[in-house]
């Protein structure tokens, strides 16, 4: 038997609009990869249009809303492909290092691309003193 355990900060109300709201997405195939300056990330969502990309950066989180262009078949049946062609979407928690106002992405046959420069050190300079 299997028990399941909420956490007490959150109610039930919230835990089942939530598991609604992610049952009308699928996560996306992604790479993730820490450059020198910058984490860069490959996101594959195929049959996504320009357009319909929104990227939220929320501090730690980032939260990639891929949307694909629905059309209806002039034969149009039932063939159960509702899950194939669900929308994407991809949580991240990549940190407070990142500086996320100055995030690039580009969109080229269904590839994603982001890149989220590392934040300077308040005090400008990224080199550890020298210990003689």
């Amino acid at each position: 038997m299997h028990t399941i355990i909420h956490p007490l900060n959150q109610s039930r109300h919230s835990l089942s609009a939530e598991a609604t709201s992610l049952a009308h997405f699928r996560k996306p195939s992604y790479d993730c990869r820490e450059q020198p300056d910058a984490v860069k990330l490959v996101v594959y969502v195929p049959g996504v249009d320009p357009n319909s990309v929104e990227i939220e950066a929320h501090a730690p989180d980032l939260i990639i809303t891929a949307r694909k262009s629905h059309f209806v078949r002039v034969n149009w049946q039932a063939l159960h492909l509702e899950r194939a062609q669900r929308d994407y979407q991809l949580r991240l928690r990549l940190g407070h290092g990142l500086d996320y106002r100055s995030l690039q992405a580009e969109l080229h046959e269904g590839v994603l691309t982001v890149v989220l420069p590392k934040r300077v050190p308040a005090n400008g300079s990224a080199r550890l003193p020298r210990v003689a």
